[in-house]
Parts: C-alpha cells; structure tokens; sequence
C-alpha cells in the first residue's frame, strides 16, 4: 500500500505547460513520448534524492544522510507509462528539467506494482547512488514524513530497479540496514599492495 507526498504544486505545473508545448515534447529524445496516442497526464509524483555513500560513515542504526534534487513524475499514456518527467529546484523555484524513456520508466512502475501490494503502507520515493549508477524505489515506513526532507530509516526498504549493478537483484526488496553496508563495501577503496585488508 503506498501514500505518496504530494509533489509541491510549481513541479507539477511546470511538468504540465511541457506536456502541453509542442516543442518541449518534440525536442525531448523520447519517441514514445512523441508517438504516444491519447492523452498524456503527469502520475505518481515521486521525490528523487541522492545517497552518496562514499563520504559517509553511518553508525549502526542511524540513519545516511540525502539530499532532494527533483520530483519525477510518470508520464501515462492509455494503458502505461510512456515516459517520466523530472522536475529541479531553481532559485525561481521549482521548473521543468527534462522528459526521458528507457528501462528505469518501467522499472519504477513494475516495483510501484509491488510495493502497492506490500500489506503496510510506505511512501513512496526514488534513491539515486551515483557513484554505482545505481536507483532504487525507496519505501519509507514513515507515510507522514514530509516527502521532501525524509531520511532513509534502517527499517525502510530499497528496491533496486532494473538494470542493477552486477551482484545486486533488481527488483528485490532490502532493508536499508541490510543493503548499506553492501553499497559501501562495493565502494570502498582496495587495499595498497602488500598491506593487510581489512578483517
């Protein structure tokens, strides 16, 4: 079950006047924006914050450190999404980024399917990790939170979406606490030449 923050009202005007500019939606490299038939409406907006885990040391239970750098939204067309919109925060406020296809538009609505049958609601948001090109639907516990400045809880889950870095299932829910420490071993230097690695 999902209780999604509402995306603050600039975003999704903004998203709106791009939908409905013939040239925003003819420049955009999204074909199946462009060849979509029907109409075309902003869904599930979704808050995007960055995880940089190679500059944090997270004790044990604490929760990391992110930051809000947009809302996506999925752009629907008569039966799916067609293509996703990003939204960024300006000095004006928030404004229209870009629209984009490709395999994260449909991984995020397959793990949106999944989380909607999870028997306890969660707020939906997406969790980006750069430095392993890596996103993730992140399903915080708290549905109250302000969607904008939630951190990630050791309890929320992750679900990482499809393509997933090489030894990570897509599509598998984690628990922060458990997916973590994984992320931040990957990232972790290796050890110099004739050194002792870690225990």
């Amino acid at each position: 079950m999902l209780r999604p923050s509402p995306a603050p009202a600039p975003a999704l005007r903004s998203v709106l006047a791009a939908l409905g500019s013939p040239t925003a939606v003819r420049e955009a490299r999204t074909p199946a924006l462009r060849t979509a038939q029907g109409p075309l409406s902003p869904e599930l907006p979704l808050p995007v914050h960055v995880l940089d885990v190679r500059d944090q040391v997270v004790p044990p239970g604490q929760a990391p450190r992110t930051r809000l750098v947009g809302w996506r939204f999925l752009i629907r067309g008569t039966d799916r999404a067609v293509a996703a919109a990003d939204t960024m925060l300006t000095p004006d406020g928030w404004s229209f980024s870009h629209f984009f296809e490709g395999p994260y538009v449909t991984a995020t609505e397959r793990a949106l399917l999944q989380a909607e049958a999870l028997p306890t609601p969660y707020q939906p948001h997406l969790l980006s990790i750069p430095e392993l090109y890596m996103l993730t639907l992140w399903l915080h516990g708290d549905t109250e939170a302000d969607g904008a400045s939630a951190s990630p809880a050791p309890t929320d889950l992750l679900v990482p979406l499809a393509p997933a870095p090489p030894g990570i299932a897509a599509h598998r829910p984690h628990r922060v606490a458990d997916l973590l420490p994984v992320l931040t071993l990957r990232l972790a230097p290796p050890p110099l030449f004739g050194t002792p690695a870690p225990a």
